[in-house]
């Protein structure tokens, strides 16, 4: 596994590109900080918006102690943290942490469990509760029984369960194996937990970026950094679809030819409402860190010009939501002088960056992790971990959509 250390901090000059930017307007929202039932040494949150209702899961430290919780909030009130799993032999890491997708009463979350002594060798194992009994079912996603690396999940509910995506590294310990690189992987799995129609969707993919996966109109989505096999490797964004029951062959997005030995650690993000979609993503090509959107309104087999959002220096790790037809949010980390800024930008498909405001002054570590962003209703919401010394913190702030 290589990992591109730099791409961690400030790249390049700041350049900015020829796209379709307008003038940013002065629009200022007030994001509200509020409570939250995260305690103690805290970290990666992860967001899930259903209906009017937020769910919110993350990690917290006792010494070599991991505990998975999550809660719900609802009416401006958090319900009682269920703990879902505890252990001291996970694979506790920033970037490559827990998922949560709901589907009515039904909350699929996960951990990586290590299976060998090696330091990439874990499993993904599943947990999946129902709101009503807190009734739990463990199981693992994969069933190969290869000590390798198994993550990067990314999941949303889908008729009677939820679409799984992730990234899969049997082949990387399989002689028999011609290409043995990671892989990426889907399978459904049932509000029972049974797992079914698992797929191999691309054979050669980025070892450390995140997945992040849709729901289409027309079937589940997956979007991620891809691999070339040329020398240096193109690590752009690509994106595959279900359609009739039939994944398509990889199409790049936004095609920025960006080449690297080495993963640059910073996946995509994606929102869908029916036959529309909207994807950001971070890109350093040319030596020109920026994150990019762009939006679709054919379930992805077409995207619009891309947009660049961040001002000019971005370090990435972002998110994005869909606000209304052709506009959408989209978070990420970006330096300003001697501060690292958690910013949010509206954006709209034809007029460009409407707005850019931010969120919180935090930190370009790595254990300051993804921050997460989700609308419910018409209200916005965004998570991410405080660092302060050794002590770090879940931190959730709101603020109106209008």
């Amino acid at each position: 596994m290589l990992f591109c250390i730099s791409c961690d901090k400030k790249l390049g000059s700041g350049k900015t590109l020829d796209v379709n930017q307008v003038e940013v307007q002065e629009k200022k929202r007030l994001f509200t900080t509020i409570e939250n039932p995260s305690r103690g040494i805290a970290h990666l949150p992860r967001l899930f918006g259903s209906e009017d209702t937020l769910y919110m899961s993350w990690v917290e430290q006792e010494d070599s102690l991991a505990i998975l919780k999550y809660a719900s909030y609802k009416n401006n009130v958090w319900s009682t943290p269920t703990e879902v799993s505890t252990g001291t032999d996970w694979f506790v890491n920033w970037t490559d942490f827990p998922s949560l997708a709901v589907n009515g009463e039904s909350v699929l979350t996960n951990i990586l469990q290590k299976s060998a002594e090696g330091t990439y060798d874990y499993d993904i194992k599943l947990h999946l509760l129902r709101t009503s009994d807190t009734t739990l079912t463990s199981f693992l996603l994969n069933t190969d029984g290869i000590p390798a690396e198994h993550g990067f999940v990314s999941s949303q509910s889908y008729k009677d369960g939820f679409s799984v995506s992730w990234l899969d590294g049997r082949n990387t310990k399989n002689e028999d194996v011609k290409d043995n690189q990671m892989t990426l992987r889907n399978a459904f799995v049932s509000v029972d937990g049974t797992i079914s129609e698992e797929t191999e969707i691309d054979t050669r993919v980025c070892d450390c970026c995140n997945t992040a996966t849709a729901i289409a109109e027309n079937g589940p989505v997956v979007v991620y950094r891809d691999r070339s096999d040329a020398t240096p490797e193109v690590r752009d964004m690509a994106i595959t679809r279900k359609v009739n029951g039939v994944w398509t062959d990889p199409v790049a997005i936004g095609n920025d030819n960006w080449k690297l030995n080495g993963c640059p650690v910073n996946g995509p993000a994606i929102d869908s409402d029916k036959n529309q979609l909207v994807v950001s993503w971070f890109t350093a090509e040319g030596d020109i860190p920026r994150v990019m959107t762009t939006f679709s309104n054919d379930n992805g087999a077409t995207f619009s010009t891309p947009i660049r959002v961040d001002s000019g220096n971005a370090i990435g790790r972002v998110g994005v939501q869909l606000i209304g037809n052709d506009t959408g949010l989209v978070s990420w980390l970006e330096p300003q002088g001697d501060h690292i800024l958690l910013q949010v930008a509206t954006i709209d498909s034809n007029k460009g960056v409407l707005n850019v405001e931010t969120v919180a002054n935090t930190s370009s570590e790595r254990q300051s992790g993804f921050p997460q962003l989700v609308v419910v209703d018409d209200k916005g919401y965004v998570a991410w971990t405080d660092l302060d010394g050794k002590k770090s913190e879940v931190k959730v702030s709101k603020f109106e959509i209008e």
